[in-house]
C-alpha cells in the first residue's frame, strides 16, 4: 500500500523520576489514538523512555546507566511491542542503547506493523560538548554521553515503503538527507529534543521552531520525500523545549503540526508515489545532479 496514513506521537515533558513504564504508558495512549484515525506508522520521539538526561554532568557515566537499555525490547516497552502487534501499527522509538561491550548511543528502532524491528539507527552528529561547561544554565553533554553513530544513514524496506531515519541534530545537516535520498528513501522519521533557549547564541532563541521546520521542509524538498518529525516538548527539568511537530510533503509543505508542548497526535495520509512529482522533474537526481563537481563535501 503506498498510500496510508502516519502519526506523530509528540511527548510533553518526562520528569528525571518518572519511570520508564509511566512513559511507555503515555506513548501507548497515544498509540491507541493513532490507530483510531487508521495510522499504519507512528512515530515517537528521540530518548523518548527518560528525561534528557545529557543535560547534567557526571564525573562518572555510569552514574547514569538506568537511563540506557541495554536489550530491545525489554520488560518496561513490552506493551508498546505487543500493542503494535495487536493494532497492526509500526512505530519508531528513540532511546538511549547501552551495549553488551559498554558503548553508548543514541539510538532509534523502527518495527513493522507486527510489532517486530526491522531498523536501528545510531545517532551521527552529536551536537553540545564533552566537558563540564557549568556557566550554561543547563548543558547538553551529548558529545560525553554517546559514541558517534557507527551504523550510517540505512534505508529499511518495509510494507513496500522505503524507510530512513535520523535523530534531531542530523536534520540539520543537508548531507543526511541526501545520503537517504539517494538510497532511495520515501520516507524519514525522527525524533527530537530540542531546548528553545541556545546558550552559546541566545539571540538565536526566537527561530528555534523556524529553524526545525526549515531543516525538514529543506530536506523534503530537496530530496524529493516525506517526512515526520516528532518532539518532547513543554518545561522539563529546568529546560524548555520546542514542540512543533510536522509532517512535511514531498513538495516541502507542511501536511500537520502540533499545537502546544503536551502529549499529542498529529496524523495524514500520505502517498509515496507523489515523491515522483520531484524525483522526476526538478530534483531528478540521474538528469541533474553533478557529483564531480562536490569533491569537496567528501574531502573536507
Amino acid at each position: 500500500m503506498r498510500k496510508f496514513i502516519v502519526a506523530g506521537g509528540q511527548l510533553g515533558p518526562i520528569s528525571r523520576n518518572e519511570t520508564k513504564a509511566s512513559a511507555i504508558k503515555r506513548m501507548v495512549e497515544l498509540m491507541k489514538q493513532a490507530a483510531e484515525r487508521g495510522a499504519r506508522l507512528i512515530v515517537f520521539p528521540e530518548l523518548a523512555l527518560t528525561t534528557f538526561f545529557p543535560r547534567w554532568w557526571s564525573d562518572n557515566k555510569a552514574d547514569f546507566d538506568a537511563m540506557f537499555e541495554t536489550k530491545m525490547p525489554n520488560d518496561d516497552v513490552l506493551p508498546l511491542f505487543q500493542l503494535s502487534e495487536e493494532l497492526e501499527i509500526a512505530f519508531h522509538l528513540g532511546y538511549a542503547e547501552l551495549t553488551p561491550e559498554g558503548r553508548r548511543f543514541n539510538t532509534a528502532i523502527l518495527t513493522n506493523c507486527k510489532g517486530r524491528i526491522v531498523g536501528k539507527y545510531r545517532k551521527i552528529h552529536l551536537p553540545g560538548h564533552s566537558d563540564e561547561q557549568s556557566w550554561r544554565p543547563f548543558q547538553h553533554l551529548e558529545k560525553y554521553y554517546f559514541e558517534k553513530g557507527d551504523l550510517g544513514f540505512p534505508v529499511f524496506d518495509m510494507h513496500n515503503w522505503k524507510l530512513g531515519m535520523c535523530i534531531c541534530n542530523d536534520r540539520r545537516w543537508p548531507e543526511t538527507w541526501r545520503v537517504l535520498g539517494l538510497k532511495g528513501a520515501e520516507l524519514v522519521v525522527l525524533g527530537y529534543n530540542t531546548p528553545l533557549h541556545y546558550p552559546p547564541a541566545p539571540e538565536h532563541d526566537h527561530l528555534q521552531y523556524f529553524h526545525n521546520e526549515l531543516s525538514v521542509q529543506a530536506g523534503c524538498y530537496q530530496n524529493g520525500l516525506w517526512s515526520v518529525a516528532v518532539a518532547k516538548a513543554g518545561y522539563e527539568e529546568g529546560c524548555e523545549l520546542i514542540g512543533g511537530s510536522i509532517i512535511v510533503g514531498p513538495t516541502g509543505e507542511i501536511i500537520a503540526r502540533a499545537q502546544g508542548s503536551y502529549d499529542q497526535v498529529i496524523s495524514s495520509e500520505i502517498d509515496l508515489d507523489r515523491c515522483r512529482e520531484i524525483r522526476e522533474n526538478i530534483f531528478n537526481f540521474s538528469e541533474h545532479r553533478q557529483p564531480n563537481e562536490y569533491s569537496l563535501l567528501a574531502t573536507e
